[in-house]
């Protein structure tokens, strides 16, 4: 179930609307086929899977699927519990029982009704794979990471604003290929004015993964972006399940005053700026009681000579 997780990232962010699933045929411990959502979110990771494999062999096989099959008919294709039922695979291995109304369970009763044996593990990696699609199920809002990247004193930039560049081109590219993974971007009002950021992605082959811009302001929205007047707005960005907040100290700190942010992504260059820009505005917090207990390290390594290290809020 780890590498169905792993594998689900290549149905990310161009899935959507839908999940990025993954699913993996396994015979005797091999994996003998493998599938995950497709853009556009059809065919679905079990259809691509189990395509094209012999009778004798699905009489063999476990199926091992990240979020449990949909069990609702679509116009856009077959439900997956009814085509496990078609392939008649001998085991169904489940990551994640899906919290949509339309299956919530309705899967996995279709596929023991009919004899196939079904378990389910609630398993973390899975949960992991599936964040956006989860948050916006469980909570009606994308997952949010923030990206800070600072000083080793947790500066953004020099005092008169200078901010090219803290990080090396490591971790810039690492950067890249986190915004290639988000439905949208977010930046402050006051980052937009003061340095017009393209917002997308610029690694080679990757270019048309540039997510949705979108900018936390009470005005118009600029040209090319879509505009929100505070954090609480971001459960009306319809589409989105993963919203990348980059830039901006008031931005990040609203996020996390309003206890909006899933995700922290850390960078750290080993520079000392002193009297500069501070990564964070306030965040108005009664105690440091309240700052206790909130973050948890999920990953850390090395890009170049900067560090970079992932915190997941807990809850």
């Amino acid at each position: 179930m780890a590498a169905a997780a792993r594998l689900a990232a290549r149905a990310r962010p161009l899935s959507r609307p839908n999940p990025g699933v993954a699913a993996l045929v396994v015979v005797e411990g091999r994996v003998v086929a493998r599938g995950w959502t497709q853009a556009g979110g059809r065919p679905h990771a079990e259809a691509v899977a189990l395509a094209g494999l012999a009778p004798d062999v699905l009489a063999r096989a476990t199926l091992y699927v990240t979020l449990e099959p949909c069990a609702h008919q679509s116009e856009r294709g077959p439900a997956c519990a009814d085509l496990i039922l078609a392939t008649k695979p001998a085991r169904v291995v489940i990551g994640q029982r899906d919290p949509d109304p339309r299956t919530a369970g309705q899967g996995m009763a279709r596929l023991e009704a009919a004899g196939i044996a079904v378990t389910l593990l609630a398993d973390p990696a899975s949960a992991a794979s599936l964040a956006g699609f989860l948050a916006r199920q469980r909570a009606g809002r994308p997952w949010v990471t923030l990206k800070l990247a600072t000083s080793l004193d947790g500066c953004i930039a020099l005092a008169d604003g200078t901010s090219q560049w803290i990080t090396g081109e490591a971790a810039r590219a690492h950067v890249h290929a986190q915004r290639a993974c988000q439905d949208a971007i977010l930046v402050g009002g006051g980052t937009w004015r003061a340095d017009a950021p393209r917002l997308d992605v610029r690694l080679p082959g990757l270019e048309q993964r540039s997510p949705a811009r979108v900018v936390l302001t009470r005005g118009a929205a600029p040209e090319g972006t879509a505009a929100l007047p505070a954090p609480e707005a971001i459960a009306s960005l319809e589409g989105v399940q993963y919203l990348y907040v980059e830039g901006g100290a008031a931005a990040a700190a609203a996020f996390l005053a309003a206890d909006l942010v899933d995700e922290i992504h850390l960078y750290t260059a080993p520079i000392l700026i002193g009297e500069g820009l501070r990564a964070l505005g306030a965040l108005r917090l009664a105690g440091l009681a309240e700052a206790h207990g909130r973050w948890a390290l999920s990953e850390r390594r090395q890009l170049g000579s900067d560090a970079f290290a992932a915190y997941l809020r807990t809850r």
